[in-house]
C-alpha cells in the first residue's frame, strides 16, 4: 500500500522537476539567442476545453505552463514593439501585435478557473495601449467576466471591469456601475461604494483618477500590481509638476516677449531655483516653450489626461 500511494507523489514531483527544468532552458535560450522579430507563434490547440480533456488531472499544472508561455509571449512582443522607431502621433492600428494573448490567458484560464492572477494581470495586459499591449479593452472584460462566472464572491474582478471602463474607455458612468455592483458582494472593501458614487460625480478628474489608483495600491495582493500603482501616481504628480512649471515659463515668456531657450534663463529670471525634475528624479525638458517629461524618465509616456465626464444624470 506505502508503494502505490508514494507513485502518484513520485509522479508530480518528477513533473514538477521536469516544468523547472524546462523553464531554466528556456531562460538560458533567450538569454544567449533572443527572439528573431520575424519568426511567428503557434497555438496547435487553441481550445481550452480540449487541453483540460488532454492533460486531466494535471490541469492545475499545465494552466502553470500556459501561464509561463503568456508572460514570455506578452514580453518578448513588448520588447520588440520597443526596439522599433518612435513615430509622434496617434499609434497605428496594427491588427494581431499580440494574436496569443488572448487565447493564452483563455487556456490558462479553463485549465485553472480560479487563476487569480491570471485573470487580474492578464486583463491589465489586454487592456493597454500600443506598444505596451494590444488596446483591447473589451476583451480584458471579457476575460474578467469569465472569472467572476467562476467565482461570483471576487469583488475584485468587477473592481477590475470598472477600472477599464475609466482608464481604458473614459465611460465614466459604466464605471461608476461596476464599482457600485462590486461593493454589494460580501466582504468588498468600504471604499468601493465611495469611489463609484466619486467617479458620477466627477469622473475624468485628475484628482478622482488618482484616487482610483490609490484604491487599486491598497488592494493590491501582488507586488506587480501594486508597483504598477505607484508608478502611475508618480505620473500624476509628474503631471502637476509640469503643470506648475508650465506657468513659471509662461511668466518667464510674458515677462521677456519670448519663450526661454534653456532652464538657465529661466532660473536667472529668478522664477526657478534650478533645473526642474520629474518623480523619477530625471529633469524635465523644455522644447520651445512647454514643459515636457524627458523620454529617458522612467515615466515616460504619460497617460492621455482623461476627458471630464458629463453631468451625472439626475
Amino acid at each position: 500500500m506505502a508503494k502505490s500511494a508514494a507513485a502518484p507523489v513520485a509522479v508530480v514531483a518528477t513533473a514538477l522537476l521536469l516544468l523547472a527544468g524546462a523553464v531554466e532552458v528556456q531562460a538560458i535560450r533567450d538569454r544567449s539567442y533572443p527572439p528573431r522579430d520575424d519568426v511567428g507563434e503557434w497555438l496547435y490547440v487553441e481550445s481550452g476545453v480540449a487541453v483540460r480533456r488532454m492533460v486531466g488531472s494535471f490541469a492545475p499544472l499545465a494552466s502553470d505552463l500556459y501561464w509561463i508561455r503568456t508572460l514570455q509571449h506578452y514580453g518578448s512582443t513588448k520588447r520588440a514593439l520597443a526596439r522599433g522607431p518612435f513615430v509622434p502621433g496617434p499609434p497605428p492600428m496594427i491588427a494581431d501585435e499580440y494574436p496569443l494573448l488572448y487565447p493564452l490567458l483563455d487556456i490558462t484560464t479553463t485549465l485553472d478557473p480560479r487563476f487569480k492572477i491570471a485573470y487580474r494581470f492578464g486583463a491589465v495586459f489586454l487592456a493597454e495601449p500600443h506598444p505596451t499591449g494590444p488596446g483591447r479593452p473589451e476583451l480584458a472584460q471579457a476575460l474578467l467576466e469569465k472569472g467572476i462566472r467562476a467565482e461570483p464572491g471576487r469583488w475584485e474582478y468587477l473592481q477590475d471591469i470598472g477600472f477599464v471602463h475609466y482608464w481604458y474607455l473614459h465611460d465614466y458612468r459604466a464605471a461608476a456601475e461596476w464599482f457600485r455592483k462590486g461593493s454589494l458582494i460580501a466582504g468588498a472593501p468600504w471604499w468601493l461604494k465611495s469611489l463609484a458614487a466619486t467617479t458620477l460625480a466627477q469622473g475624468g478628474d485628475r484628482q478622482s483618477s488618482r484616487r482610483m489608483w490609490e484604491a487599486i495600491r491598497e488592494s493590491a495582493e501582488v507586488d506587480w500590481l501594486r508597483q504598477d500603482a505607484e508608478r502611475r501616481l508618480a505620473q500624476f504628480q509628474a503631471m502637476d509638476g509640469i503643470d506648475r512649471t508650465q506657468k513659471l515659463v509662461d511668466e518667464f515668456t510674458r515677462q521677456t516677449g519670448a519663450p526661454p531657450v534653456n532652464w538657465s534663463a529661466v532660473a536667472r529670471a529668478r522664477l526657478i531655483p534650478g533645473i526642474p525634475i520629474d518623480p523619477a528624479r530625471v529633469p524635465f525638458e523644455l522644447v520651445e516653450g512647454r514643459v515636457q517629461l524627458s523620454r529617458r524618465s522612467p515615466l515616460f509616456p504619460l497617460p492621455e489626461e482623461p476627458k471630464k465626464n458629463g453631468p451625472p444624470p439626475s
